[in-house]
């Protein structure tokens, strides 16, 4: 495929988190309020679907190693659209879950396999070069979502929004079908054996170049999610914005991510992965310490929760880039397990961050800027300490 290509059907498989989490997080309020659920069940559709996420990539990532990555993505988009429309029809908020559980289960086909066709077609220092492209993609889409969400819940209802990502889906499964040419050079004919499975698993777990990549892309993650699932409820329902204000407020945070993707590819080149990765994680604990002292001298508003928002999300946008090819490039022939084991990390801790918000939301903004704050300080131990023990990633 040509490179522009790639990074096209990267950032649209890449782009599937950011819009289907984002794009109806300004519904979200009204969305509970209408089926008259109690909030733990509102952020449930958002956990469940980020539990299935993560969990689903175990098994989508040794089967595409198996059988190559265009089946697995036309069966995972296919799946995507249709649970995406049925999401649009839930009578209640309990069969919203459960589409949207199965529409998580789906997404991870696609972001999995992205993970892994960065790996399949590119060296590690190449990798991380090329993701950042891609993820700046990615960050176009969330900045597009968050405003599209909340004027499309504001002139229409929560279900139209959910009936955009099936229109995405469409667009996306499409593309796959058409123009995506399969990127495994050779299928690994034992990688769904349960043994070589089982040992497969444990290679990558004991690797410390992956554990240092993936502490840095789960906390990074972490206090994204962190925001992603309590700022609706903060700004809307304690700060008394409007939710077209919200959607704007988000676009800006979207932005501020692109921006670090840009910042991203000028460290690279300029200092390399580990010195980009520790300059970044000044800049995440600096926004997550920022935030935190605030709001203990009791300055409640937007702007001293989104300044130091800003902060961490420049810093995420050099992370992730750098985190998800690093921890999938020691593995060029299991670079399917390697990026599921990555991602179910993310996930998991985003249902634990999702879990605990559920029952921690309190009517302050407290939950929100005391988990960012938590995340940030993890994310800087990681970044310097964990990542700066490894060898040069252009070196595995």
């Amino acid at each position: 495929m040509p490179s522009g290509l790639t990074v096209l059907v990267l950032s649209l498989l890449l782009g599937l988190q950011p819009i289907t989490t984002d794009l109806y997080l300004p519904a979200l309020p009204a969305l509970t309020e209408g089926f008259a659920a109690p909030m733990a069940q509102a952020q449930l559709t958002l956990t469940a679907l980020l539990l299935a996420f993560g969990l689903s990539q175990l098994i989508w990532g040794p089967l595409s190693d198996r059988f190559g990555r265009r089946p697995i993505l036309l069966v995972g988009m296919g799946a995507y659209v249709l649970a995406s429309i049925a999401s649009t029809l839930s009578p209640s908020m309990q069969m919203l879950i459960v589409w949207r559980t199965v529409q998580g289960a789906a997404m991870g086909a696609g972001v999995m396999c992205a993970r892994a066709i960065v790996r399949d077609l590119y060296t590690p220092a190449q990798g991380a070069r090329v993701m950042s492209k891609a993820l700046s993609g990615l960050g176009v889409i969330a900045c597009l979502s968050p405003p599209l969400g909340g004027l499309l819940s504001a002139w229409f209802n929560w279900r139209l929004a959910l009936l955009t990502l099936a229109c995405f889906g469409a667009v996306t499964l499409g593309l796959i079908a058409l123009r995506f040419t399969e990127t495994v050079s050779k299928k690994n004919p034992d990688a769904l054996q349960p043994a070589a499975l089982a040992r497969t698993w444990l290679a990558i777990l004991r690797n410390p170049t992956f554990v240092a990549f993936s502490a840095l892309s789960s906390a990074s993650y972490g206090g994204l999610f962190t925001f992603l699932a309590a700022s609706s409820f903060v700004f809307i329902k304690v700060l008394g914005w409007s939710t077209s204000q919200y959607g704007l407020l988000m676009f800006s945070n979207a932005l501020a991510y692109l921006l670090g993707t840009f910042l991203c590819r000028h460290w690279l080149a300029r200092f390399g992965v580990r010195r980009a990765v520790a300059l970044a994680g000044g800049l995440s604990l600096a926004g997550g310490t920022l935030m935190g002292t605030l709001a203990m001298f009791n300055v409640h508003n937007g702007w001293a929760i989104m300044l130091p928002q800003y902060l961490f999300m420049l810093g995420h946008g050099v992370h992730q880039p750098c985190s998800q090819s690093g921890a999938v490039g020691p593995f060029p022939q299991a670079a399917g397990a390697a990026s599921a084991l990555n991602g179910f990390l993310m996930m998991l801790a985003a249902f634990l961050v999702g879990n605990w918000l559920g029952t921690h939301m309190d009517g302050t903004v407290f939950p929100l800027v005391y988990g960012v704050w938590f995340w940030s300080v993890l994310i800087a131990l990681a970044a310097w300490t964990l990542v700066q023990k490894q060898g040069r990633p252009d070196a595995q």
